[in-house]
């Protein structure tokens, strides 16, 4: 490694440690590392140190870093038309929502353009409530929804607790609990009893709260940070028939979950359900430029056909961005991306993942699909006490620290949540990439077998 090179780094962690205040963080207690460039399913540091991106850097380079494609269609639209108000057409936003619709299920055919993900929600739920004229929202305690003031209410995960505490939550969230048979609420012991009583507990939730004053349910279809948890066969579908029943909207949250990520277009394609509204973000564009949205049915569009919807973005509905989505969409299509992921769920992430939790005694459930997994880590299979308590930090915390520290050291950079490890490389990773990461995983898991009887 040149002088040169590392004399950059040092000015780039320089300037950030000067200048760079930083989100989830105690801006005093980190040290970023800084990155020199990224492509495919790898990124490097200025030191020569070379990673594979088992993160996808917030599950979101689901197309891997760089594509060539992708990139191309940047530049070209950025020499035709970088920027336009959203209260124009142009050919690109245009044939992004087109394209996006075009893969949403039932009548959800018009697309809302946010800068990302948070602010999809927020106006998911902002259409909701001017759609029904109620306030309240039901989301699960396993959750994350974004940051923003509406989508922090919702989020179920701690990072919500902070933002409580000095207001800066909105009102009308309210928190039940999802299914999870591993950690189950309901003690259930198969995935049936497990479906049945959590649709048992939110219908209980909703007739408890007045079913005339809940504007929507939104759920995460497969629940991302907190823990990629699978809804058991028959849930999502027996959440659209509560929602029905009740004439309250059912917003899909697929801002982590789609695009590949699950091995379909939109994970709810598993299920074959139709929500009212679908979030959408990260994996859209694999994050080259910011942006997400709102796919809207036919319904809730009629709703503003006439009457002002109270909303909007400067850059909704971006050039550049909506250039970038069009060529993803292409290029997953092109290079069987979808199909790709889906097989390495089935072939390489379930078998090899599963084998290590019979061989590991701190891995107790493995759970996903596609190129969306997760390790549960435990102190004890048989009483599954988690490996570091829920919201674990400082020296609470250490035992899932070294197993990051292990496989940065072997060269992959994991995601780690609590006491979970997650498994969420590129969708497009090759499957020698998968294999290595996988090889570099189970060494590094010996460092908290240690902590498991």
């Amino acid at each position: 490694m040149t002088d040169d090179l590392k004399a950059a780094g040092a000015q780039v962690f320089a300037d950030d440690r000067a200048h760079v205040f930083h989100s989830w963080s105690a801006q005093g207690a980190i040290s970023p590392l800084p990155i020199a460039g990224a492509e495919g399913s790898y990124f490097w540091d200025y030191d020569g140190n070379r990673y594979l991106d088992f993160s996808s850097q917030l599950v979101n380079t689901n197309i891997g870093h760089q594509h060539p494609k992708v990139v191309a269609a940047i530049q070209e639209q950025a020499g035709k038309l970088c920027t336009i108000a959203p209260s124009f057409a142009n050919d690109v936003r245009g044939q992004a929502a087109r394209m996006i619709a075009e893969l949403a299920p039932g009548d959800l055919n018009y697309v809302f353009f946010t800068n990302g993900g948070a602010e999809a929600v927020e106006n998911a739920v902002r259409l909701a409530r001017l759609h029904t004229g109620r306030s309240k929202v039901l989301s699960t305690y396993r959750s994350y929804h974004g940051s923003t003031s509406t989508a922090i209410s919702l989020t179920g995960d701690p990072r919500r607790w902070a933002n409580d505490a000095v207001g800066q939550s909105t009102g009308g969230a309210v928190h039940f609990f999802g299914p999870h048979l591993y950690r189950s609420h309901f003690h259930a012991t198969t995935e049936a009893e497990e479906c049945e009583r959590a649709l048992q507990h939110l219908e209980e939730t909703i007739q408890y709260e007045g079913p005339a004053t809940i504007a929507a349910v939104i759920m995460e279809t497969i629940v991302g940070t907190a823990g990629v948890l699978m809804p058991p066969p028959g849930y999502l579908a027996g959440v659209r028939a509560l929602c029905d029943k009740y004439g309250i909207l059912y917003i899909a949250d697929e801002v982590m979950a789609g695009f590949a990520r699950s091995g379909a277009w939109l994970a709810i394609d598993h299920w074959g359900v139709t929500p009212d509204l679908i979030t959408f973000a990260k994996g859209s564009n694999s994050g080259y430029v910011p942006i997400g949205g709102v796919i809207i049915s036919e319904k809730i569009r009629e709703t503003f056909k006439d009457r002002v919807y109270p909303g909007g973005l400067t850059y909704s509905g971006h050039p550049l961005a909506c250039a970038s989505i069009v060529a993803t969409i292409n290029a997953m299509r092109e290079e069987k991306t979808i199909e790709h992921a889906a097989w390495l769920g089935e072939e390489v992430f379930g078998p090899e993942l599963r084998a290590m939790a019979e061989r590991h005694p701190s891995v107790g459930e493995v759970r996903g699909v596609g190129a969306f997994w997760a390790l549960d880590l435990v102190r004890s299979k048989e009483t599954r006490e988690m490996l570091v308590p829920y919201n674990a930090a400082g020296a609470d915390a250490a035992p899932m620290n070294e197993l990051a520290a292990a496989m940065k050291a072997r060269g992959v950079w994991p995601f780690i949540n609590f006491n979970r490890l997650h498994v969420v490389p590129p969708c497009n990773i090759s499957e020698a990439d998968a294999r290595k990461g996988l090889a570099a995983l189970d060494e590094a898991l010996a460092v908290v077998d240690v902590y498991a009887s």
